[in-house]
């Protein structure tokens, strides 16, 4: 089924009532007020921007608008009509769709199978799966974001970024499935993508506008005002006003998210000068190859930040992943401080000093139903143990530590990780490698993923101090400005290969330009 663009905005056009609207929404969790009479309108025809601090509410509001959260106070109106939202299914009814952060795909199907999962219409005859039927309704949603992915590949075998454009396939079959004008929620959805899918994103953002409304949020806040007509802001569970994009600048929405006015220099807060001494390195790696990269020589000295940057395929991640010991190697030697590492497996690496935060937090990163207290310290068994026993006691004077120097919002030590925010979570899998104290060499892929301005500035602060106290780093950073303005050294990689290296003194910082024309 395909839809006549101008035949659509025809119809709507004259309709005055807004598309979503929102009144008094309230939501408690225990010790926690999410969300505190948040009023929400999203007009037909228009992207609206949801912008907001980690914690500030956003998620939880955007959960109750698919029906995954209900909300204790408060009203819903779909076109006008006041709706009760009581499962993603009713959502989809009502013509909302969402893409998820944390991805709602079923590994063990193929992409096409998520596409079109609960709309699969001429898909299935007589409870069968018709496959060529299948492959064109998935196809035809995939051709909407220029994607080249396999509709019959397993989602698991796919990357990250690879699985985020299935996801927003998938939602776009809410045009088939509903017969109103759709409303589509992307939540962060550009986390994981390139600079050229990004663009492919908002190319498609755009045409949504002609037929439907959009929801956007991104802790990017040029993002959102690059595709965004209106920008909504969250804080503290509460909405705090609207802005109109034109004029708007993004300090103008850092002030609104904190309610102050943030530094953009965050990137050098606590930068301590080096001297010009150059020490052996603490790591040493010599023609390291694995299955994604090869003949890999990298050095990085106690104290000192090296991001390795590349577009998705140059192999950087599974480098990453295999100096933890993660992911297995075919050839090379690699040395800490000196004596040869074992990369036989991550215990190995972390008896050696080695710590590790991956990009897909929620997935590799923290065990969600576990406490805080516990997620902190699942490393550092020693840290919190008296014997062969389990301190309560020593185990909450050390969690109570971290949680106050990191400034971790939580209830309290044991409330479950999975119910924090973004910023809070990725804190807690920080502390984990620092309670113990024996931190040699920290590898961070990604660790601002999803992350508004001030969990990153808190995150860079950390970074920072802990390049102070001598821990050697390894950034996969979140964007080429951000390796920009944390490294000491960035080391391009492509097709697998280091293909440059490039010093970044303070004085004299490389421009993204000047290193996408090495990773191409």
């Amino acid at each position: 089924m395909s839809i006549d663009f101008d035949k659509q905005v025809e119809r709507t056009a004259p309709a005055r009532v807004p598309a979503l609207e929102v009144r008094g929404l309230v939501k408690h969790y225990p010790g926690v007020k999410a969300l505190d009479g948040v009023d929400l309108v999203v007009h037909q025809h228009e992207v609206l921007g949801l912008a907001g601090e980690n914690g500030a509410g956003k998620s939880t509001l955007l959960k109750t608008l698919v029906g995954l959260v209900k909300p204790d106070h408060g009203e819903i109106y779909v076109r006008g009509e006041r709706v009760r939202l009581r499962s993603i299914v009713e959502a989809a009814d009502h013509g909302i769709g969402m893409v998820f952060q944390e991805q709602s795909l079923v590994p063990n199907l193929t992409a096409a199978e998520n596409i079109v999962l609960g709309s699969e219409g001429p898909g299935v005859r007589r409870g069968i799966y018709r496959w060529d039927a299948m492959r064109r309704l998935a196809q035809e949603q995939l051709d909407k974001i220029a994607s080249h992915i396999d509709p019959l590949a397993r989602t698991d075998t796919l990357s990250f970024a690879d699985r985020q454009m299935v996801e927003i396939a998938k939602v776009l079959r809410i045009e088939q499935r509903s017969q109103h004008p759709p409303v589509v929620i992307l939540d962060e959805p550009t986390s994981v993508l390139e600079s050229k899918e990004i663009e492919t994103l908002f190319t498609q953002v755009r045409r949504l506008r002609e037929f439907a409304s959009v929801v956007f949020v991104s802790h990017r806040l040029d993002e959102i005002l690059d595709v965004c007509d209106r920008v909504a802001v969250l804080r503290n569970g509460e909405s705090v006003g609207e802005v109109q994009v034109a004029g708007t600048v993004p300090a103008d929405l850092h002030r609104m998210m904190i309610g102050s006015t943030g530094s953009d220099d965050h990137y050098h807060d606590n930068v301590v000068e080096r001297s010009d001494e150059a020490p052996a390195p603490r790591l040493t790696v010599r023609r390291l190859s694995g299955r994604t990269f090869r003949d890999v020589d990298l050095d990085v000295h106690a104290g000192e930040i090296v991001a390795v940057v590349g577009v998705h395929g140059s192999g950087r991640e599974d480098l990453c992943r295999a100096l933890f010991g993660a992911e297995p190697t075919t050839a090379g030697e690699v040395t800490l401080d000196g004596k040869p590492l074992d990369l036989s497996g991550t215990r190995a690496a972390c008896a050696a000093g080695v710590g590790y935060v991956p990009a897909e937090r929620k997935v590799e990163g923290m065990v969600g139903p576990m406490s805080v207290a516990d997620n902190m310290t699942l490393t550092k068994q020693k840290a919190r143990c008296s014997g062969p026993l389990v301190s309560p006691r020593k185990q909450a004077s050390l969690v109570d530590r971290w949680i106050d120097r990191l400034s971790i919002r939580t209830p309290n030590r044991g409330t479950a990780i999975q119910r924090l925010s973004g910023g809070n979570q990725q804190k807690v899998v920080l502390a984990r490698w620092l309670v113990g104290g024996d931190i040699r060499l920290l590898l961070l892929d990604h660790p601002t993923r999803g992350l508004d301005i001030g969990a990153r500035s808190e995150v860079y602060r950390l970074m920072r101090e802990l390049s102070n106290n001598g821990v050697a780093t390894v950034l996969l950073a979140d964007s080429l400005e951000e390796a920009i303005g944390l490294a000491d050294r960035i080391v391009v990689m492509s097709d697998g290969r280091v293909a440059t290296e490039v010093a970044c003194p303070a004085g004299a910082k490389p421009t993204p330009l000047d290193l996408v024309k090495e990773m191409v």
